[in-house]
């Protein structure tokens, strides 16, 4: 009931911006404690001081992931713990509110038409202006081709960090005593420390190291199953999988590809290739064929196919669960 209840939420409201969302106070507290281990290691330059901070850094990064992914469950089982001594419904009702809170199908569509909106309207600066809330590379004279790719490679990225993964971890609670919201905001919790501090580059090298390991690991699983179930859903599974197979591991990241390569191989377009940061130029490896250009109406079909993994998904734990409750009357 309380994941039904949230995917409706997050389908017809998504995150109000007068809310305090979770995420807002997971972000305060990472960057206060990496604010602090920043200004306290930072004393020399000595080749001993060093090395001792990049050892103390590293420590301080294990100690932040633990702390902020446990505390994170720990806190929301207390609330909707607490909320259900005063009133059953207060406590659905929070549960619900909570596990929406995980869920970001409704901000991936909203983002993706912030961006597409002015494209329609031949309005580029406007459109590459709204692009720069959502993407890390540089958008001032994107032509419109680049401006698609990047909210496809933003949009098929997140699918599986934003929705997909928070709703494994979140069935993968439900059929525990702790219930789904501790595993959604425990995963949650990770996401965002990957996203704040799980960078190579300086200050975060060390700090973040062990967040980015950990987001890593917590997004395997649910990521290969959203392939799959892509695969599945496309009507040509041997296809998409070929490709997966074929260019996912090209990319640097271990789940990131694998998520962009399905949904491009689905779509018959191709993504990846040259961006710039900050002035820099890179190369991200291409995924899948460019049987088809990258159009809004590709992007459309992205979005409504995540949407599609998200309800086989949740119909599939309403399913198990009702099952479940039947056994003993079957037995």
């Amino acid at each position: 009931m309380p994941l039904a209840i949230a995917a409706l939420l997050d389908f017809l409201i998504g995150d109000p911006w007068n809310w305090l969302h979770p995420v807002q106070v997971m972000g305060w507290a990472i960057g206060r404690y990496s604010h602090w281990v920043q200004d306290g290691l930072h004393l020399t330059t000595e080749p001993e001081s060093v090395q001792q901070r990049v050892v103390w850094q590293r420590a301080a990064g294990v100690l932040l992931a633990i702390a902020l992914v446990l505390g994170s469950g720990f806190v929301g089982w207390l609330i909707v713990d607490f909320s259900r001594t005063v009133h059953p419904f207060l406590g659905l009702a929070i549960e619900s509110i909570l596990l929406a809170s995980c869920f970001a199908g409704r901000s991936l569509r909203d983002a993706a038409a912030d961006v597409l909106r002015p494209l329609a309207a031949g309005h580029l600066p406007e459109a590459r202006s709204h692009l720069s809330r959502y993407v890390g590379r540089d958008t001032e004279s994107l032509p419109e081709s680049e401006i698609l790719r990047a909210v496809l490679e933003t949009v098929t990225e997140n699918a599986t960090d934003g929705v997909t993964a928070p709703l494994f971890w979140a069935i993968a609670g439900s059929v525990t005593p702790l219930g789904p919201v501790p595993l959604a905001l425990g995963y949650k919790a990770a996401s965002t420390l990957d996203s704040m501090v799980g960078y190579r580059a300086a200050p975060y090298t060390y700090l973040g190291w062990a967040s980015a390991r950990l987001d890593d690991l917590l997004t395997w699983l649910p990521c290969r199953l959203t392939v799959v179930t892509i695969a599945l859903l496309s009507g040509r599974p041997r296809h998409v999988l070929e490709r997966c197979r074929r260019d996912a591991p090209q990319d640097p990241s271990p789940n990131a590809g694998w998520s962009e390569c399905a949904y491009a191989a689905a779509l018959d377009v191709q993504v990846g290739g040259q961006n710039t940061y900050r002035g820099n130029l890179t190369h991200k490896p291409l995924l899948a064929d460019p049987v088809r250009p990258i159009t809004p109406e590709r992007i459309q079909q992205a979005l409504s196919l995540t949407r599609r993994i998200f309800l086989l998904w949740l119909a599939g734990a309403i399913a198990l669960h009702s099952l479940s409750g039947l056994r003993p009357l079957l037995s």
